[in-house]
């Protein structure tokens, strides 16, 4: 399944990740701007592996135009549970619309697998965009450290 939009920056295509995209997935979670600082810890030594890659529905953003090839964004639908497990966008990209086109290629990709709601445990940072494309909160899962010390909104996307 192929998704479209075009940005400023030219046309956006969402194709199934690869296994040889692993590097550049894990260099994209790894150099988030919105892991900085009291968040550095949780995605330091984060890996996206072609395992990983192979296991779960995980697909990239790329660009098509003066970016071509470019991977701007990635998304991983786990199904058991239902859970939206990563979403990323490349710093200085946020606000272009790629976050909500990879959430709306989720949504079909979950009504495809016949899901009806999926999970998703949010950055913190992160929750008003999950809310801004339809998340409706259901809870906090409390830190859990050393991986992650502070509480994090869980919040549920209903599947029409």
């Amino acid at each position: 399944m192929h998704s479209s939009i075009t940005p400023p920056s030219g046309e956006i295509v969402i194709r199934r990740a690869a296994a040889r995209d692993a590097k550049r997935l894990t260099r994209l979670v790894r150099g988030s701007r919105a892991y900085e600082g009291q968040y550095a810890s949780m995605v330091s030594d984060y890996r996206v592996g072609p395992d990983y890659i192979e296991t779960h529905r995980v697909f990239v953003a790329v660009g098509t135009a003066g970016s071509a090839g470019r991977v701007l964004g990635f998304y991983s639908l786990v199904l058991v549970p239902p859970e939206l497990d990563l979403l990323f966008v490349e710093d200085g990209l946020q606000g272009r619309g790629i976050g909500r086109l990879l959430v709306e290629h989720m949504k079909a990709e979950a009504r495809a697998a016949r899901l009806d709601r999926v999970r998703v445990v949010s950055h913190p940072p992160a929750e008003g965009f999950y809310r801004s494309v339809g998340a409706v909160p259901t809870g906090t899962v409390p830190a859990n450290p050393p991986a992650v010390a502070w509480d994090r909104p869980e919040l549920e996307i209903v599947i029409p």
